[in-house]
C-alpha cells in the first residue's frame, strides 16, 4: 500500500485522510455514510487549500467520490474508481447485483466477530492473490482491527442501504475512469459496467486479476492507467532492475578469530578489512553495497572485473593474515536505494556459502560471460539452489577460479 500511494504521489499532490470513525479520525456514530463522507471530503480539501482535484476511490469510496463530483463539479476535475458499485442493495430487475436484506444481515453478524481468523478469511476474498501469504494475512488482520472497532463497523454497515447513487450517475459531467478486476469475488464487475454505461464521460477498463482492492495484484497496471487518464502521459518505467555481477566474500573462521583476538583487536582487524575491500572494489569499477560483519557485498558492471577484484581481495587479505572465501554470480538485481535485492543476490550468496577456504566459486553464468578472457575454470559439478543440494567434489584447480554448473 505504501508503494501504491508513493506512486500516486509521484505524479500528483496526494491528499490522504482516514474517513470519520476509522483510523486516527474522530470516532462517533454514522448516521448517513454518504452525507458525512461528502462533508468530510470537503472539509479536508478546504483545510489543504485544494480548489479542484481528481479523486481515486475504491470499494465504497467510489460512491462518495462520484457523488462529490456530481454535487461539486467546480471542485472535481476527474474521478477514478476501482472495484466500486453504485448501490449496496439488490433492486430487481434493474440492479440484480446488490445484496439481499438477509445477505446484509449475515455480513453484519460476521463483522461482529473480531477474531483474527475471521478477518483472515475475509482477506482471502478481498485479495486472493495473497491468500497463501502468511505475512500479508497477519498484516491485514492488524490493520483491520486497528482501523475500526466491530461496533463501529456494524454501525457503518447499517447505513449502507441508505446509499444508492444510481439515479445521479447521469449528472456526473467530469471524466471518469471505471476500473474493475475481471475475477473480483467481492464486487461484481457488472456493477462497474452499469456505472460506466450511465455516466456520460465514463471509460470502462476491465483488468485481469481477482483482487477487490487495487494495492496488490496488478497494481502497476492500475497506476499506469490512472496516470495516463489524469495527466495524459504514460509513466516512464523506473530503472530499478539492472544486470550486475554480484560478489560476496566471507572471512574464514571469523568466530574463532574474534574470540582469539578479543573485541578491540577484532574491531581493528575488521576496520582494516573494510578499508582494503572498499579500495579494491572501487579500483575495479565496482560499488561496495555493504559490509556484512565479516565480509562484503559488492556489484560490478562486468564479470571479469568482479573476478579480478576477488583475486586481488584474496591476496590483500592474506597480507593482513585473513583468509576469505568468495562467490560470484551475474544476474538481474533490484535496486533498493543503496541496497540491492532479488534472486540473483540470493544465488550469489548461496555460491559464496559453498566456497571452500581460499576459494573463489562462480556460477556457470559467469564462466559463459568471460569466455575468451584468458581465465580458466575447474568444474565443481552441479549444486542445487536449495540448502539440501549436493556439491560435487572439486577437481584439482587449474586456476584460482572454480565453477558451479547449472
Amino acid at each position: 500500500m505504501a508503494r501504491f500511494f508513493t506512486r500516486l504521489a509521484s505524479f500528483s499532490r496526494l491528499i490522504l485522510f482516514d474517513p470519520r470513525g476509522t483510523g486516527l479520525s474522530d470516532r462517533g456514530s454514522v448516521q448517513n455514510g454518504l452525507e458525512q463522507g461528502l462533508d468530510d471530503v470537503a472539509t479536508v480539501l478546504d483545510a489543504e487549500a485544494s480548489v479542484r482535484c481528481a479523486h481515486f476511490a475504491c470499494h465504497l469510496g467510489g460512491r462518495v467520490a462520484l457523488m462529490f463530483a456530481a454535487t461539486y463539479p467546480e471542485r472535481t476535475s476527474a474521478v477514478v474508481t476501482f472495484g466500486s458499485h453504485p448501490a449496496a442493495m439488490r433492486d430487481e430487475p434493474d440492479y440484480p447485483w446488490g445484496a439481499t436484506p438477509e445477505e446484509l444481515e449475515r455480513v453484519i453478524r460476521a463483522q461482529s466477530d473480531p477474531s483474527e481468523e475471521r478477518i483472515r478469511v475475509m482477506f482471502t476474498e478481498i485479495a486472493p492473490s495473497l491468500a497463501t501469504d502468511e505475512a500479508s494475512g497477519r498484516w491485514w488482520a492488524r490493520h483491520y482491527l486497528a482501523s475500526r472497532s466491530p461496533r463501529e463497523y456494524v454501525a457503518y454497515l447499517r447505513s449502507l442501504p441508505q446509499v444508492d447513487i444510481r439515479r445521479v450517475l447521469g449528472s456526473i459531467r467530469c471524466p471518469v475512469l471505471v476500473m474493475h478486476a475481471l475475477g473480483d469475488r467481492r464486487g461484481r464487475i457488472e456493477a462497474s459496467r452499469y456505472m460506466a454505461e450511465r455516466i456520460p464521460n465514463a471509460t470502462l477498463l476491465e483488468l485481469p486479476g481477482s483482487d477487490h482492492l487495487p494495492f496488490f495484484e496488478g497494481a502497476e497496471a492500475i497506476l499506469a492507467e490512472t496516470q495516463r487518464f489524469l495527466t495524459g502521459a504514460h509513466p516512464v518505467p523506473e530503472e530499478n532492475r539492472v544486470l550486475a555481477t554480484i560478489l560476496f566474500t566471507d572471512i574464514v573462521g571469523s568466530t574463532e578469530r574474534a574470540a582469539a583476538t578479543g573485541d578491540e583487536g577484532w574491531k581493528a582487524l575488521l576496520d582494516e578489512h573494510d578499508a582494503a575491500a572498499r579500495s579494491q572494489v572501487e579500483s575495479h569499477r565496482g560499488r561496495l553495497v555493504k559490509t556484512t560483519g565479516d565480509g562484503i557485498l559488492a556489484i560490478f558492471d562486468g564479470p571479469a572485473r568482479a573476478l579480478r577484484c576477488a583475486v586481488a581481495l584474496r591476496e590483500e587479505m592474506a597480507g593482513l593474515g585473513i583468509e576469505i572465501r568468495a562467490g560470484v554470480h551475474t544476474g538481474e538485481v533490484e535496486l533498493r536505494g543503496d541496497d540491492v535485492g532479488g534472486i540473483a543476490v540470493h544465488i550469489a550468496s548461496r555460491v559464496s556459502s559453498n566456497a571452500a577456504a581460499g576459494e573463489i566459486l562462480v556460477s556457470r553464468t559467469v564462466t559463459d560471460l568471460v569466455t575468451g578472457s584468458g581465465m580458466e575454470f575447474a568444474d565443481r559439478g552441479a549444486i542445487s539452489s536449495r540448502r539440501s543440494g549436493r556439491v560435487a567434489a572439486p577437481r584439482r584447480p587449474l586456476t584460482p577460479f572454480t565453477s558451479i554448473l547449472g
